[in-house]
């Protein structure tokens, strides 16, 4: 694997029969009472060591859901003479699956396909957005999905199968296993097959013709038996491949990114373990609590006792509303929380809304469940109305748990919700920014011991999920009314922590509260695009695309498969005999993109394969895709903002994400153009320069460094002259490039080893170039020295305003997981403290432009950058004025800067 998974998936379907075949003395374990428990046993022992040994950040576990599939439609045989499932086996499938729940592990199971869809779904997902999934099976199918992206694991054996492990194992690589399947047949699904077609011979044919399909247009050439049956066969050929192919395309209602473990359900799970019988997952459960605190100590408020009594209540009634009306009017602080019928905050419509206003107490109003035989429910119009004072009234604190939402969709009811003074989703962020997902049912099982229903406990998951107005009034307002009321509660516990470290408290009412109405608005007045222009764009990328296709078959001499690893590897290392700049664990040359990057300096296929991909993704995902995502009553692009996601405190775009549009490729730079002003206006583009550099000469007190920007030389040329022995003026534009690299690289924890390879150079003159470096620059080495012994002994982190980075693998046992943690603990301090002050710059601006009814707002934040759509006649003067915000956002001791342009489109502000 190229770095530890992002995601991993478990078949466990395939843990289940392995568990139960595989160790016939563990299948025969059973309690006192004679219920088996020996697949049980093993399975949650697999899960355990794999979660152990991978540490995943999302993980699920997928089984076959009961009922028929797709399959069994196109092929009433299909699996027709497997053996039905062993009674003492159906047995443990429940207990088994009630363990997998407590343990917080995400678990799927979608009617009408099987696991292996599922799987390949999420795991096709995740890999096109840029993760590693690792897929733990024992299914030969699965090989099927493997890429530089995926990669199998047997856990039985502990075996993995990459790209080139799976050719080892089969004699074909992973694009050719559905056609090998196919050729073969499968006597336990009863796939047909070619008779007498085995292994050896599928392999043979396959490499021969490349594919199924090749092969069938060759079959009149196969000679002997083997053709005849073919030829026979060619029939179920066809249905065989589709037996065996899985399915990447579902259409889940969740998506990878989702799959993040929740806290475990330690009571649940000590019943589960006592009842089973399993003694030794009980001591590991009652010994683990201690030993599973991370290593860095990360900080934990002491766990309030779940058992409250609390008081519920469903209002339907105007004498109910206005009692809790008057109720809260006369609280100090309002847990408030709306149930819609949609995440997306453009779309959502309200269901209900609930309040509490004392530990145990809380009400949901429901105003617009829509079943068969619902309860009389309070008009939602009106009941909106008489809350609308309360709501934006300034003076009477609300508290939620991420309001920004809330507030989006009040605002459609033309509530402008005011007095957002605490957000229990960013409390815990600032409190602990990697405990958990900070989502509300993570936050109060970890900091409140409570366990509270989940939302798809309500509406269920898959094809059958129903929307929220689809949910029976009571149960709609247990699960309403335990999340205001745990809110409520979250807030106590948490706030009393962050005012224990005043720092953090600070933190929370300077920057992260306030950026709440900021990004509110932002996200509110979305961003205006030329549709028309980006479809053409589409149109020539297509061009450009076939045209790159047919240089890089001229240079291949014939036409292939350019995205087929495999065919790339055989053309650019056998036909054209390029070198081998590095091989893989199997001794294959390798084609990895930085190989390709490599080799293109001095060759044309290897750079036409790199301008094809990079084309050919931001075809997708951008020019194809944004004219999609424009929200037709405004016809503009609403892109979401989220604050309590990255460990850093830097803000993620979402859906879409308008802060991975790549700028060094000149056609991403293009995407830009399509960013436009609405008439008469103009963009206005405010950039920090160099403020991860400027923010290291602060904390490293280095005098060269900190006197370079004091007087704002050039860093990397001062670099450059140093680390390559030439005057200033006779610094060339290459050695500028290396010393960048140099600078930047070194402040983000790279090795000699690494900057070796990132210039293409010998690791010795690395190693050269990194003593120059800190010799010009001691203050720097002794910073990131200081650090690393900060970050072993306390186990975080922390930037320039307080915000806490802890990192949980500092003393970690696991060489590979400390150096990572080591590494980030020089660069942590550098991207948080950035986040910091280009939040306190959003705040600064947005205020002011609020303030002095300027005629700008902002509308995006991507990295070091402000985007502000402002009209033409001002741009000057609001040019100077977010300057001088920006400037004023932090004081170092190094002067930052900001850059500034205007244009008609993104593009042109730059």
């Amino acid at each position: 694997m190229p770095r530890n998974p992002d995601l991993v998936l478990v078949d466990g379907s395939s843990y289940v029969y392995r568990a139960f075949h595989a160790a016939p003395a563990v299948a025969r374990l059973a309690t006192s009472r004679g219920e088996p428990t020996g697949a049980v046993l093993v399975v949650i022992n697999m899960l355990n060591k794999l979660i152990k040994d991978f540490q995943p950040r999302q993980i699920a576990v997928v089984f076959d859901a009961p009922g028929r599939t797709f399959r069994d439609q196109l092929f009433a045989e299909y699996k027709a003479q497997r053996p039905g499932m062993p009674e003492e086996l159906r047995a443990q499938v429940p207990p088994l699956l009630a363990i997998i729940e407590a343990q917080g592990l995400p678990l799927l199971r979608e009617p009408g396909v099987e696991a292996d869809d599922v799987i390949g779904t999420l795991a096709c997902r995740a890999a096109r957005a840029g993760q590693q999934v690792l897929i733990s099976t024992g299914d030969k199918d699965m090989a099927q999905l493997v890429s530089d992206s995926i990669t199998l694991i047997n856990t039985m054996t502990d075996t993995r199968l990459d790209r080139e492990a799976v050719k080892l194992k089969f004699d074909v690589y992973p694009e050719q296993i559905i056609d090998y399947l196919a050729l073969i047949g499968d006597n336990i699904d009863n796939i047909p097959g070619i008779d007498k077609v085995g292994p050896k011979t599928a392999a043979k044919l396959l490499s021969q013709y490349g594919s199924l399909d090749g092969l069938i247009a060759h079959l009149a050439e196969v000679p002997g038996r083997v053709g005849e049956n073919l030829r026979a066969g060619l029939d179920t050929l066809e249905l065989s491949r589709r037996l065996a192919t899985i399915r990447t395309d579902l259409d889940l209602t969740v998506s990878p990114q989702e799959l993040t473990p929740k806290p475990a359900d330690v009571a649940k799970l000590r019943e589960l373990y006592q009842r089973l019988e399993l003694r030794g997952l009980l001591r590991q459960l009652e010994a683990g609590e201690a030993a599973a605190q991370p290593q860095s100590a990360l900080p934990a408020p002491a766990a309030e006792s779940a058992a409250i009594e609390h008081h519920y209540e469903t209002i339907t009634t105007w004498e109910g509303f206005e009692r809790w009306k008057s109720a809260l009017a006369a609280a100090e602080l309002v847990a408030l929380d709306i149930e819609t019928t949609s995440r997306d905050y453009m779309r959502a419509e309200i269901v209900g809304i609930s309040f509490s206003v004392a530990p145990g107490a809380a009400a949901y109003v429901p105003l617009a469940h829509l079943y068969p035989g619902v309860p009389d429910q309070l008009p939602r119009a009106e009941v909106l109305a008489q809350l609308k004072e309360l709501l934006e009234d300034p003076r009477r604190a609300k508290v939620g748990h991420d309001l920004k939402y809330v507030a989006h969709v009040l605002a459609h009811s033309g509530i402008s919700l005011q007095g957002m003074r605490f957000d229990t989703m960013l409390e815990s962020y600032v409190w602990n920014s990697v405990a958990t997902n900070h989502e509300m049912d993570s936050d109060a099982q970890r900091y409140l011991g409570v366990h509270t229903l989940n939302y798809t406990d309500l509406t269920g998951k898959g094809a059958k999920q129903i929307s929220f107005d689809q949910v029976p009034v009571d149960r709609a307002a247990e699960y309403a009314c335990e999340h205001t009321a745990a809110t409520l509660r979250l807030h106590h516990a948490l706030w009393s922590q962050l005012t224990s470290l005043p720092q953090l408290a600070r933190l929370y009412e300077e920057i992260e509260q306030p950026l709440v109405p900021v990004l509110l608005a932002m996200e509110q007045h979305g961003v205006l695009i030329d549709r028309e222009q980006l479809r053409l764009q589409s149109r020539e990328f297509s061009r450009q695309l076939q045209e790159l296709l047919l240089q890089a078959h001229r240079e291949a001499g014939h036409e292939f498969n350019i995205d087929s690893p495999r065919q790339l590897q055989q053309i650019l290392f056998e036909r054209l005999q390029l070198p081998v700049r590095r091989r893989t664990p199997t001794g294959q040359p390798s084609t990895a993109e930085d190989v390709l990057e490599d080799l293109a300096a001095s060759y044309a296929l290897p750079r036409l394969v790199l301008e094809y991909r990079a084309l050919a993704k931001l075809k997708s995902t951008y020019t194809d895709k944004l004219p999609e995502l424009v929200e037709e009553r405004t016809g503009r692009i609403h892109t979401s903002y989220a604050q309590a996601v990255a460990a850093t405190g830097r803000l993620s775009s979402l859906d879409p994400n308008l802060q991975n549009i790549p700028i060094r490729h000149p056609e991403g730079r293009r995407i830009r153009k399509a960013f436009i002003a609405a008439p008469g206006s103009l963009l206005l583009a405010a950039d920090y320069s160099q403020i991860e550099l400027r923010i290291m000469a602060h904390l490293s007190g280095d005098e060269s460094l900190r006197t370079a920007f004091a007087e704002e030389r050039d860093v990397h040329q001062a670099t450059a002259a140093e680390v390559f022995g030439v005057e200033l003026e006779a610094v060339s534009a290459d050695q500028r490039r290396t010393a960048k690299v140099i600078n930047f690289g070194l402040i983000y924890g790279m090795s000699p080893f690494g900057l070796a390879r990132n210039l293409g150079i010998e690791r010795n003159a690395a190693q050269q170039y990194v003593e120059r470096y800190f010799q010009r620059y001691p203050g720097v080495r002794r910073f990131m020295e200081d650090t690393r012994v900060q970050a072993r002994e306390l186990g975080f982190v922390e930037t320039v305003f307080g915000r806490r980075l802890y990192l949980p693998d500092i003393r970690s046992g696991n060489p590979q997981l400390r150096q990572y943690a080591e590494r980030a603990a020089i660069n942590a301090p550098m991207q948080g403290t950035a986040a910091d002050i280009i939040k306190r710059a959003m705040i600064s601006v947005h205020d002011w432009c609020v303030r002095e009814q300027a005629p700008a707002r902002l509308i995006m934040q991507v990295h070091d950058e402000l985007v502000l759509e402002v009209r033409a006649d001002a741009v000057e003067a609001v040019a100077a004025a977010v300057r001088e915000h920006m400037l004023n956002a932090a004081t170092l001791s190094v002067p930052l800067r900001v850059d500034v342009g205007s244009g008609a489109n993104w593009d042109e502000a730059h």
